[in-house]
């Protein structure tokens, strides 16, 4: 197995909001940000798509994304992702060929689909037999896949979620989720590839340009937290898949599993994994515990139905704390944290990266302080240098 540096670390970025602080802040930091992990020597920066959540401010990502790459010279830049409910495929493509013409060769688009959306979608409908669905949209997990272990790498028992379906309704009514039969998400990304090609035709065979998209030098992702429907399009299509462990850690391998199997060479001759994974780190363990002590209340603001709470501080946490209920809600995202010393971390994503065989780790780190977190990057960047 190569030395942990020989792969590449990327950074995923939510443009969080901290208790205290503004959505002018948070941009600001995210432009810092991006500036010093180029520095650091990071590969890529991408930012995420979250909507109408109060502790994230990273909405608009082809917007944030043209702003970074100004702000930057060589790093990718890039979305950890494009949520395809929301969008057609013209107006993604035209999007991110505007923001590649003026940067090319730096430019990913990676693409997720709105899995929230169609949570809303089934438990909105009666089950087969007729009875109603579970109260408060309680997602139904008769078989949840007991915790294990494989070669040292956590994968935990998934949590029992419960949604509140009339709210993200109206949500995702305000963001444009298109509603009714599941999308066709293979055919939306070949049309993505095709307005970026030049070889688009509508369905009567008339061909279409769509200027700001065609010849745009572009790198496209498929983002995939199950081993179903975008872990399979990235195999058909010989695309690049990004492993969601940092969100949905229990089926991580299952996912890469799926896509090798699957793979068709493509846009790749062989497959390719990115794998995501959260990290704090600090000059020691206990000032790393002590800095993403907010993660898991955090979290659990996430899953009570009410969207990411503006992160909080060391000091809130230590006033309010966790009720047990919320941290057996959200002991699955704790528990595959990696905190600790540069050397404590280097190890666990050591780790993730023998068990999954990822070919690049995906780093996403949220502290209170903008400081610490650029600090989180910067060490881990030093000490997974070091061990190659």
């Amino acid at each position: 197995m190569p030395p942990a540096g020989s792969i590449p670390l990327s950074v995923l970025d939510l443009t969080p909001l901290t208790s205290g602080s503004s959505a002018a802040d948070a941009l600001r930091n995210t432009l810092d940000l991006a500036r010093q992990a180029e520095r650091f020597g990071y590969a890529r920066y991408w930012l995420a798509e979250h909507h109408l959540t109060p502790g994230v401010v990273s909405a608009a990502p082809a917007v944030l994304i043209a702003l970074v790459a100004a702000a930057t010279e060589r790093i990718r830049v890039g979305s950890g992702a494009v949520q395809t409910g929301h969008d057609t495929a013209v107006v993604v493509a035209e999007q991110f060929g505007t923001i590649a013409h003026l940067h090319p060769g730096r430019v990913d688009l990676g693409l997720g689909r709105s899995s929230v959306g169609r949570l809303v979608d089934r438990a909105a409908k009666p089950t087969p037999n007729g009875a109603a669905p579970p109260p408060n949209g309680a997602e139904r997990q008769p078989s949840r896949p007991a915790a294990r272990v494989v070669d040292g790498l956590l994968l935990p028992e998934p949590p029992a979620l419960a949604f509140d379906v009339e709210r993200l309704s109206r949500q995702l009514r305000l963001v444009g989720f298109r509603n009714g039969p599941e999308e066709d998400y293979t055919a939306l990304v070949r049309d993505i590839q095709a307005f970026v090609g030049g070889t688009y035709r509508a369905p009567d065979g008339t061909p279409l340009s769509a200027p700001a998209a065609e010849g745009a030098d572009l790198e496209i992702w498929v983002l995939a937290a199950t081993a179903g429907g975008s872990a399979l399009t990235a195999a058909e299509l010989g695309l690049p898949l990004g492993a969601n462990y940092h969100i949905v850690p229990s089926t991580v391998l299952d996912t890469i599993a799926a896509y090798r199997a699957a793979f068709r060479p493509g846009v790749l001759s062989e497959p390719r994994v990115m794998v995501s994974a959260d990290v704090v780190v600090g000059p020691d363990d206990e000032t790393a515990r002590r800095l993403a002590s907010g993660y898991g209340p955090w979290v659990a603001s996430i899953r009570a139905g009410g969207g990411a709470i503006p992160y909080p501080s060391p000091a809130e946490v230590a006033e309010r704390g966790l009720s047990d209920a919320e941290r057996v809600l959200v002991a699955d995202r704790v528990d595959t944290q990696f905190v600790g010393s540069p050397e404590t971390v280097v190890r666990g994503l050591r780790v993730l990266r023998d068990v999954t065989g990822a070919d690049e780790l995906l780093i996403t780190t949220i502290t209170h302080d903008h400081a610490d977190r650029v600090r989180s990057y910067e060490l881990l960047a030093e000490a997974w240098s070091r061990s190659s």
